[in-house]
């Protein structure tokens, strides 16, 4: 659930958690901004000073006023270089910690958080909302040197002409009420865009992903529709912003030309009755309409504020959110053991409400291969996620070496277990650092050795050998060679325990062959707990526990499972292999 946040607690802990930790990049920005607004405040006083001279003919208008208005503009422009340079090197740094903390507290999650939502939705929190975040923050920081800018330019007013000055403050703080009310509007919008945001991007990796079941049965039109159907939702989003948003200029650019005609009419009638002079009106006006920028960029800078403030309150929600499975106070690391599983009376159930496991109970023996058949939504591929806690069971408890699972560290428990699932996605990158993601610290030889074990002999075959790149999810490989490659990743992580979820579903004959070969040599010492639904894989299994309905129904050798006319014997003879 979702958090309302005020802009000031916002704003207070995006400071003290985030911003403050750079404190001298802070210092320089102040130091930039405020020659960057003094010099801008020099400009009126130099124009002023310009066309006295003129009124007086004086002679050094040929040099002084000259050189000055260079040395100005170029302190001007090293310290707007400067200011820039260093506000968008905090504001990124920033951005990098929200973006690591945020990235952080998602792979801690539990794996149902993760799933609850599309990747690219999640995604987007990384992405478009730290655009709009970065972007208030720039106005945010650029707002305080419009603030001194400002500031700078009224002081040269009054002092140029405190008469004319008073026009111009009675009209530009009417601007604030209408500003501030709209602001609140935009970060209403921004919220709403920033969700169809992440629909459309969702929406378009789900039918990229799915290209050639698109082509395969004819769905381009259906696909079409739906993307139409998801851009007019965001275009519904956008405009509403862009309304709301439009709103700010105009009223601005009015508000500014009335002041600049009630000024030009005063001063008008002030020379008709013999007072004023050119000099400090021509100053006067030059600073009123250098003015007329940062009040501008200060009245737009608050619905760009509030766009980021909406962006903000969704990444906090993210990091807030409590860890769903997280090391238990006084937890302690897993003992080295034979490897042991024993599941008791072990109940789940997903966090919508669907049922998992009820009831479960069967124990693993070490250096035993243990397997788990059933029809498809028996709860097999739940129980063995629950091992590693990629989830938690909501009753009973699971046991490794005699020692409850949720009372030891998560780093011990998972250290001690590999696993490997029906997907066998890779990551974008060789086949050889595919495979060390199982022991980073292992070598070549290793690497070449876990790769012979597991049937990855196709990959000396390629182009690049084992420095191949895989490619996103793997696709560059078959099915068949990536759960090869995941294979040789847990073989080369010489578990404790090893976990296979339809871990060979997709090789030949001849390469399964091969992988079960190997995966006879690899379980000796240590305990396998497989998940399959062809039923041939498991022939050779120690102990067979049959699945219906989340709970155990059966349990047994194969011969004695077949003797015994049950539940396995009919999915035996459904598969037409009895």
């Amino acid at each position: 659930m979702e958090h309302e946040f005020s802009t000031r607690v916002l704003i207070a802990r995006l400071w003290r958690d985030y911003v403050r930790h750079y404190r001298v990049r802070i210092g320089l920005i102040v130091v930039a901004t405020l020659v960057m607004s003094g010099t801008t405040a020099l400009y009126p006083a130099l124009i002023d000073w310009a066309f006295t001279m003129f009124a007086h003919k004086d002679p050094r208008i040929l040099y002084q006023v000259p050189i000055l208005v260079l040395c100005v503009t170029a302190v001007k422009g090293f310290s707007m270089y400067f200011q820039s340079v260093y506000t968008q090197d905090m504001v990124l740094l920033v951005i990098r910690r929200l973006q690591v903390g945020m990235f952080g507290h998602l792979s801690d999650a539990a794996l149902a958080r993760v799933e609850r939502e599309a990747p690219a939705t999640l995604a987007a929190r990384f992405t478009t909302d730290a655009t709009v975040i970065r972007e208030a923050m720039t106005r945010a920081v650029n707002a305080v040197a419009d603030v001194a800018t400002v500031f700078g330019l009224v002081i040269t007013m009054i002092v140029i002409d405190w008469k004319l000055s008073v026009i111009a403050a009675v009209l530009y703080p009417l601007a604030g009420i209408p500003v501030q009310k709209i602001g609140k509007r935009m970060r209403r919008a921004s919220g709403g865009m920033q969700e169809r945001m992440g629909e459309a991007a969702a929406m378009l990796n789900e039918s990229f992903a799915q290209a050639r079941t698109v082509r395969a049965y004819g769905l381009e039109a259906h696909e079409r529709r739906r993307a139409e159907r998801t851009f007019d939702a965001l275009y519904q989003s956008l405009i509403r912003m862009v309304r709301v948003r439009a709103r700010l200029d105009p009223m601005l650019e009015v508000l500014g030309g009335l002041a600049v005609a009630m000024v030009i009419g005063f001063e008008g009638w002030r020379n008709a009755t013999g007072g004023g002079g050119v000099g400090s009106f021509m100053g006067f006006v030059s600073a009123l309409l250098l003015a007329s920028r940062p009040l501008r960029a200060l009245g737009t800078m608050n619905s760009a504020v509030q766009e980021g403030l909406a962006g903000l309150a969704r990444v906090f929600n993210v990091i807030d959110e409590p860890a769903a499975i997280a090391d238990a106070p006084g937890a302690v690391a897993l003992t080295h053991g034979p490897g042991e599983v024993v599941f008791r009376h072990v109940a789940f159930a997903y966090p919508d409400g669907r049922p998992g496991l009820r009831d479960l109970s069967f124990t693993a023996a070490p250096g035993r291969m243990l397997a788990l058949v059933g029809t498809s939504g028996a709860g097999k591929s739940t129980a063995l996620a629950l091992i590693p806690r990629l989830y938690t069971p909501t009753g009973g408890e699971i046991r490794i070496d005699g020692v409850v699972v949720s009372g030891v560290t998560l780093a011990s428990l998972r250290g001690a277990v590999a696993y490997v699932g029906q997907d066998a996605l890779l990551f974008d990158d060789s086949i050889a650092a595919n495979i060390l993601l199982g022991r980073p610290e292992a070598s070549e030889a290793e690497v070449l050795a876990a790769a012979q074990a597991a049937a990855c002999g196709f990959a000396a075959q390629m182009p690049e050998g084992f420095n191949t790149r895989v490619g996103v999810n793997g696709q560059r490989l078959s099915g068949g060679q990536r759960q090869r490659v995941a294979l040789a990743r847990a073989i080369l992580r010489d578990p404790r325990i090893l976990l296979l979820d339809e871990a060979t579903s997709a090789l030949d004959t001849q390469s399964e062959a091969a992988v079960q070969a190997a995966l006879t040599r690899l379980r000796q010492g240590r305990t396998t707990i497989v998940v399959a639904h062809r039923l041939s894989t498991v022939r050779d299994a120690d102990l067979i526990v049959v699945m219906e309905d989340g709970c155990a129904v059966e349990a047994g050798t194969h011969a004695e499972l077949m003797a015994a006319e049950g539940a396995f014997a009919r999915l035996v003879r459904a598969q037409a292999l009895g």
